[in-house]
């Protein structure tokens, strides 16, 4: 019974797709059609991914029946964010109602075939291992309260990288309490130890330039990424981390950028004019990363590719980048002096 309601949750699952192929390549088929419009392509992207999980569930159930417990999978990184381009990697995890550990091996299962299934059907799997299949994505609700517990007293440049990638989620399917009864514990923590938004402010602190001193583009310098602008480190991130801090300090549960714009109490008012600077970027790197040929190339742009008017604009929207994050930065550090 569990089972079924689960199933219907799934809102964008095509019941004539039976396998991975099939999937592939009606993903093939639709990706096309969709490509320079960010909203419809990341609708088409849950309802490829929504397919693929169903299939991978049932190929579970069918080996070692029902799962033993409710569940929610949750998807992270640009999917959580709803911000993926026309080629994407995998980030997800799963959370499961129990505290018999004999639970994580059929979710660990069916997270590593939700991971085949994914890679099968266009989607790379993650060089960090940020999948369901990996046990520190895959756990109880104890389990991962307690990982964030965790992961804050250590306050490592990577424990603190691990769960601002956790942060950034939503439930893709399943139980959507579970997600927001850990990130309602994370906001706890922080309300309780405010040094810590410090701490994460200090953990992406670090801006890779894209903009030289006299206002130029600085490109890669060598080997294979010469000549290329890394989109994502130069000109995202600082979107992207801002806006998690922010969310961060007013309790937002909201993963999309987008969307905690529109969140912001009032007396962040001032913030939301990046908002439109933020979608000209989205944009901005479909319409020059359309026909990427992998996920890695989808946040490369060589310079020569880019006339003067698409120079001057990249150079914009870096600057006011930059320009928030250090707005953010200040923020929070002022308010940090207080506590």
């Amino acid at each position: 019974m569990h089972n079924k309601q689960v199933v219907r949750q799934i809102k964008g699952i095509d019941e004539t797709l039976n396998n991975y192929t099939e999937i592939n390549e009606w993903r093939q088929d639709k990706i096309v059609r969709v490509m320079t419009d960010h909203q419809k392509l990341n609708e088409l992207h849950d309802s490829i991914i929504e397919n693929t999980v169903k299939v991978a569930m049932k190929k579970v159930q069918s080996e070692l029946g029902n799962p033993p417990a409710p569940f929610a999978f949750f998807l992270m990184g640009s999917a959580g964010r709803f911000e993926q381009s026309v080629l994407s990697d995998q980030d997800h995890g799963i959370i499961y109602q129990s505290h018999d550990e004999s639970c994580q091996s059929y979710f660990l299962t069916l997270g590593a075939e939700i991971t085949n299934g994914l890679s099968e059907t266009g989607y790379e799997l993650c060089d960090g291992q940020v999948m369901a299949s990996n046990p520190l994505w895959c756990k109880s609700i104890r389990q991962w309260e307690e990982q964030i517990v965790d992961w804050m007293e250590d306050s490592s440049w990577k424990s603190l990288r691990h769960f601002s990638t956790f942060f950034d989620s939503r439930v893709m399917f399943g139980e959507t309490s579970f997600l927001t009864e850990i990130k309602n514990y994370a906001f706890m923590i922080l309300n309780e130890q405010p040094r810590l938004y410090k701490r994460l402010v200090e953990n992406v602190d670090f801006v890779k330039k894209g903009i030289g001193v006299f206002g130029q583009l600085l490109p890669e310098q060598y080997g294979e990424e010469s000549g290329a602008i890394k989109l994502k480190q130069t000109t995202f991130f600082p979107y992207v981390n801002a806006l998690r801090l922010l969310a961060l300090k007013e309790n937002i549960l909201e993963p999309s950028t987008l969307k905690r714009f529109e969140q912001l109490p009032v007396s962040l008012q001032s913030f939301q004019s990046y908002e439109k600077d933020f979608r000209r970027l989205l944009d901005f790197r479909l319409q020059h990363r359309k026909h990427a040929q992998s996920y890695k190339d989808v946040h490369l742009i060589q310079i020569n590719s880019l006339n003067r008017e698409e120079k001057q604009t990249l150079k914009q929207l870096m600057k006011k980048g930059y320009k928030l994050f250090d707005e953010t930065k200040t923020i929070i550090e002022k308010e940090c002096s207080t506590w």
